[in-house]
């Protein structure tokens, strides 16, 4: 199956209750364990990309080539959108020149009305191609490629606002951080959800940081209209934890397990596997 845009899978979502899995890649290992677990769990998949792992990867064409190859060899048939996340003003114009299906730009250091302007910018952009877009309201919180939000609530206005802009999905801030959340984290503002689904109506939205928030937040959250969820750290921290312990207990010394394909593998099995309970834990198993 050809890549798609996000936005009829993020609608199929908000309308059947589930949430679409977006998981970040840094790699192959990454790339094939997303699209394989996909697969098997029959699920629509967004493989999302940051701009730092896109230069890592040496780029956005290399990025396009790498997953369309691996759709084909796998043969992949459920719905699959490549993303960039986070993507700045010129990041997502690059990464729509060179293939990708959905952007999210996000323009949410800006004052609000440069960051209007600039999203119906990409919004012309990318639905001249068929290609989805992402905006942001209000700062997440943690570290993304180097920005830090403090994980501020985002305010209604400024989300209806944007999302009459011609957006697909929102992404808005309701407490939800990246990376690791603290021991004190005050948990998700539903209040501020159920506002900004009042203020914005249809649009699907997304809740970033998905990675460590416990289940029955985040069923609660799809219930009131979260239709994409990012993951990221979490799959960093099984593949890390997997590697260190092969490594540890000495099975890299055994026969040929310094070889690359075996050393990755018990990281790769990892990640299968939270992906895997990521599909469950949203809902989106069989929905393809």
């Amino acid at each position: 199956m050809a890549l798609v845009s996000a936005k009829e899978m993020l609608e199929n979502a908000r309308d059947g209750h589930y949430a679409v899995p977006a998981i970040n890649i840094n790699n192959l290992e990454w790339t094939k364990a997303v699209l394989s677990t996909a697969q098997a769990m029959n699920s629509p998949i967004m493989v999302a990309v940051s701009e730092g792992a896109g230069k890592y990867m040496t780029g956005y064409k290399t990025i396009v080539g790498m997953v369309k190859g691996m759709i084909e060899e796998l043969n992949i048939t459920v719905p699959v959108a490549l993303h960039l996340d986070h993507g700045s003003y010129e990041g997502a114009k690059a990464a729509l020149a060179a293939g990708f299906t959905s952007v999210m730009y996000d323009g949410s250091h800006l004052d609000l009305e440069a960051n209007l302007a600039q999203t119906r910018d990409i919004v012309a952009i990318a639905h001249a191609q068929g290609a989805s877009v992402e905006a942001e309201v209000g700062s997440i919180g943690g570290e993304e490629d180097g920005i830090i939000g403090s994980g501020e609530l985002a305010d209604p206005a400024e989300c209806k606002t944007m999302a009459d802009t011609g957006i697909d999905f929102l992404a808005a801030g309701i407490g939800n951080i990246h990376g690791k959340y603290p021991e004190n984290w005050a948990g998700l503002s539903f209040e501020t959800l159920e506002a900004i689904k009042a203020a914005t109506g249809n649009i699907p939205l997304v809740l970033h940081g998905g990675s460590g928030i416990d289940e029955a937040q985040i069923k609660k959250a799809i219930s009131l209209g979260v239709s994409k969820i990012n993951v990221n750290t979490e799959l960093q921290l099984v593949f890390a934890a997997a590697t260190r312990d092969f490594i540890i207990a000495g099975k890299d010394l055994e026969g040929k397990n310094y070889d690359p394909r075996k050393l990755l593998a018990p990281g790769y099995d990892a990640m299968v596997a939270t992906v895997k309970e990521k599909i469950e834990v949203f809902g989106s198993a069989n929905k393809a």
